[in-house]
């Protein structure tokens, strides 16, 4: 089968490849400090048709003999994306070929899909990477219990995964999980929210995870949260010291919801910050 072009990056020796999952959708009604018609506005302004939609990305990481893939999308759960092997087969990769798996964290979209129709390991010879306080979190019966009814079954979505993966389970709290693959703790969305900081040939590329959800609206205005948020209020402020490290230092960033171009710039925009797409 010829292999699709799918948006791609080289840094040094890494090529990091964005593979869509698809889309889910999340009503404005989930925001916070901001008005759903200013919402839609800006979506309007900035040339989004359907403005509720978020693209879900992953990244496959190949380099330094790992094939490497960074969040797995949502496998389809609550018919949200589902599209991602469908992808990697179209970018020449077998889902025996991933070796390791670098979890941003353990939301229904980034993990649903590590695991198959029949309830087996999606990726049978990967390692699943993931920040120990994100584990510590979902497998807590005492969280379970307080979460409300809409977020319950992100509980057993992110169990299931870690059972599944349990063989090849590897926790870590900070620092390098791969050669040239450094974990940037981004904590608020969840309590484990990590960054992957990719460096190689003194070039580098950060994939951030869910800093935002509709870049268009958190980037200029990232007092704005979601409900999918565990901390708003500290997901606010990570966002904002985040925009400010990246603005400055020119860093190439990655991101699960930035939309299908998956790489963009942050610029300085007077006060505000924009995104520039790659």
């Amino acid at each position: 089968m010829s292999k699709l072009a799918f948006p791609s990056k080289q840094v040094g020796d890494l090529n990091i490849t964005a593979v869509s999952d698809g889309y889910l959708h999340a009503s404005f009604d989930f925001l916070a400090n901001i008005d759903p018609d200013n919402a839609s506005r800006m979506q309007e302004n900035a040339g989004i048709k359907d403005h509720t939609s978020i693209h879900i990305n992953c990244y496959l990481v190949r380099g330094g003999g790992r094939t490497v893939l960074i969040d797995a999308g949502a496998g389809g759960f609550k018919q949200w994306g589902g599209r991602l092997r469908s992808n990697l087969l179209l970018a020449g990769i077998q889902p025996s070929e991933i070796d390791a798996i670098l979890l941003t964290h353990a939301h229904p979209d980034h993990v649903g899909g590590l695991m198959d129709a029949s309830g087996e390991a999606a990726f049978p010879n990967a390692e699943l990477v993931v920040h120990n306080r994100e584990v510590a979190f979902w497998q807590d019966d005492g969280n379970l219990s307080r979460a409300p009814e809409r977020a319950r079954g992100n509980f057993l979505v992110a169990r299931q995964a870690f059972e599944g993966y349990r063989d090849r389970l590897r926790t870590f709290d900070a620092g390098e999980v791969l050669t040239g693959m450094t974990a940037m703790p981004l904590p608020g969305h969840t309590d484990g929210h990590t960054g992957y900081r990719l460096e190689s040939g003194g070039q580098n590329l950060l994939v951030w995870g869910d800093i935002v959800h509709f870049p268009q609206i958190q980037i200029p205005r990232p007092d704005v949260t979601i409900a999918f948020d565990q901390d708003s209020h500290l997901a606010a402020s990570t966002r904002s010291r985040l925009l400010d490290l990246v603005s400055s230092e020119r860093l190439l960033i990655a991101g699960m919801h930035l939309g299908e171009l998956g790489f963009a710039h942050i610029r300085r925009d007077g006060e505000n910050y924009a995104i520039d797409y790659e």
